[in-house]
């Protein structure tokens, strides 16, 4: 066998799908004698995404990895083409996705409060030592209620995220990836959190617009949580990393001490 059918052998050898979770997929496709990395945006607004080998013996690609795109809702785009260039060639692909359009400045906007008035105390604020204390939860507040209490759109926006598929809670590190969620994209490139839906508490769908004072779901206690509350924040893509930013937010009497 000569060596350009050991490279083609090689290169029909190695995985083809690559997974990523949440709000975009990568799939490797077969392209001639090389591959095509080719990733879709499943949210309801763009995302970036960065696509990594974590493994990569005798290949070659164009661009050079790592590389980054913005996709748009829906888009898909190939975001490398891969080939092999010495026989054992072998690769594998991670594709990073950050919700949002990279370097978004929120506005200084007063949020509404995301449940009824009367059915809340303010658990952990900014800067809250259990579970506040990195990035992209720094400026987050809980708010406590009870399981099931209506949660309301602190702004309108359209619906980028919405999961809904879990069922467990508690205090477990591991579960911090595992909650029921609303992501709301405002007008300024910020996105709204809230999260620890209850299990089926979803009430919007993805791409769906929504208006001030909407039902979005309904508060429970799924994912890393110590009890019943509504995790609620503001964050912007800080270029590949959510970092959360202060806010106000108007409550019964006035504005709620969130520092």
């Amino acid at each position: 066998m000569n060596r350009a059918a050991l490279l083609l052998a090689a290169l029909l050898a190695l995985p083809l799908p690559a997974a990523a979770e949440g709000l975009a997929e990568l799939n490797v496709l077969r392209q001639g004698e090389g591959q095509r990395a080719v990733a879709r945006n499943t949210s309801g607004g763009p995302v970036e995404v960065e696509l990594v080998a974590d493994a990569w013996v005798g290949m070659d690609s164009e661009p050079a990895l790592p590389v980054r795109r913005v996709l748009r809702a829906g888009e898909s785009a190939t975001l490398a083409t891969l080939w092999p260039v010495a026989e054992g060639a072998r690769h594998a692909l991670r594709l990073s996705i950050i919700p949002g359009e990279p370097f978004a400045e929120a506005r200084d906007v007063v949020y509404s409060l995301p449940v009824e008035e009367s059915k809340f105390t303010l658990g952990q604020g900014f800067h809250g030592g259990f579970s506040h204390d990195d990035e992209a939860n720094r400026y987050a507040i809980d708010l406590v209620v009870d399981e099931g209490t209506p949660v309301l759109a602190a702004r309108g926006g359209v619906v980028l995220e919405a999961v809904s598929g879990y069922a467990e809670g508690g205090t477990d590190p591991a579960l911090a990836k595992r909650a029921n969620l609303v992501r709301v994209m405002h007008d300024d490139g910020s996105m709204a959190l809230y999260a620890h839906l209850r299990e089926g508490g979803v009430a919007v769908r993805t791409g769906d617009t929504v208006t001030l004072g909407q039902v979005l779901g309904y508060a429970g206690s799924t994912g890393y949580s110590s009890g019943p509350h509504l995790h609620f924040s503001v964050q912007v893509n800080g270029g590949m990393r959510l970092v959360s930013v202060p806010f106000r937010m108007i409550g019964p009497d006035g504005f709620l001490p969130l520092r």
